[in-house]
């Protein structure tokens, strides 16, 4: 037993419930502050509507493979490969439509479909090898970029990329909206219904919370952690296809940068309205701290390095809120 636990068991009520709703609101209350502050300081650049909407559309891309590692999550492991998997995604798909001639669906549906073999994979080793989800997933990523590398020589693939495959991401659909905002408004939306309204989400949910304990009503548990790691690497294929599509090109690293994204995303997700319990709305809740963060600090002309500094100091207190709100949960 940790000794935050023990500590936990000495406060008074009152303060539990205060550490409580901290612990559960904190993000949504701090995703509000940042808005009202930014608004303030700049009223004229932030609090527009294209301003809004640029936000949603630059972090759609880090919702979508965020959404697809928190499947994994779920289920109690860690993707460590889905940012290597994406660059590796975009230079295929890049390659496969300029190199190779392939019609710009196939060649997607191709992509898609590797993303989830590499899902199983991931799932094979971590389930019947017996590996680390970190070590396993970790091997698997080097591997891609090495394959990455080996397709692209290292060079990316620029020229020769049609029309219809940028329109893919920069293309506008109904009332205006930008493409990239409706997919991952279908995809995220598509992971809640899975994960909150059917049965094999209950699954998924019930081998995250015990997996010992699902195994024994009966539930296939190297089967749901293998899907949440399919799931994860098509997420991952996708995120990839539509960063190729973004920058008009393949690029061996163009998406590796989203690793961390996403996990940063996935454990501010996990304090946010449940007691340190990983799901989808609150990923996308996570997903837009970052976002609106990073927005502000261009807005307001921050160096380069500030990003990092506050993306890294935001996993830190994610993984913190997350680890106070099961605490108290279990105490």
């Amino acid at each position: 037993m940790s000794d935050l636990t023990l500590g936990s068991r000495h406060l008074s009520p009152g303060a539990k419930a205060a550490l409580g709703a901290f612990a559960r609101y904190g993000t949504i209350i701090g995703l509000l502050a940042m808005i009202a502050a930014f608004s303030i300081l700049s009223p004229r650049a932030f609090p527009t509507l294209n301003n809004f909407t640029n936000v949603l559309n630059q972090a759609s891309l880090a919702m979508i493979i965020a959404g697809g590692l928190t499947l994994a999550v779920i289920v109690g492991e860690l993707d460590l490969s889905i940012g290597f998997a994406a660059s590796f995604h975009g230079i295929l798909v890049t390659g496969l439509i300029v190199q190779n001639d392939l019609p710009i669906p196939i060649a997607i549906l191709l992509v898609v479909a590797l993303g989830a073999f590499i899902g199983l994979v991931n799932g094979f080793i971590v389930t019947k090898m017996r590996v680390n989800s970190v070590i396993a997933t970790l091997g698997v990523g080097t591997i891609i970029t090495g394959a990455a590398f080996a397709y692209s020589a290292g060079v990316p693939i620029v020229s020769g990329v049609p029309e219809a495959f940028l329109q893919l991401s920069l293309g506008r659909w109904l009332f205006d909206i930008p493409n990239n905002i409706v997919i991952m408004v279908l995809v995220l939306g598509f992971l809640w219904l899975l994960v909150e309204r059917t049965d094999i989400g209950q699954q998924i949910q019930a081998v995250g919370g015990n997996a010992a304990a699902a195994r024994l009503a009966g539930i296939n548990v190297d089967r749901v952690k293998t899907l949440g790691f399919v799931i994860s690497g098509m997420c991952a294929a996708l995120t990839g296809i539509l960063l190729a599509s973004r920058l008009g090109s393949g690029t061996t690293s163009a998406a590796d940068s989203y690793l961390l994204t996403a996990f940063a995303a996935v454990f501010l997700g996990s304090a946010t309205l449940r007691d340190g319990e990983f799901h989808i709305l609150g990923t996308l809740v996570g997903a837009l701290i970052i976002a609106i963060g990073f927005n502000g600090l261009n807005i307001f002309g921050a160096p380069t390095y500030s990003q990092y500094v506050f993306q890294g100091a935001i996993l830190i207190v994610a993984v913190g809120m997350s680890s106070l709100g099961r605490v108290l949960a279990e105490s």
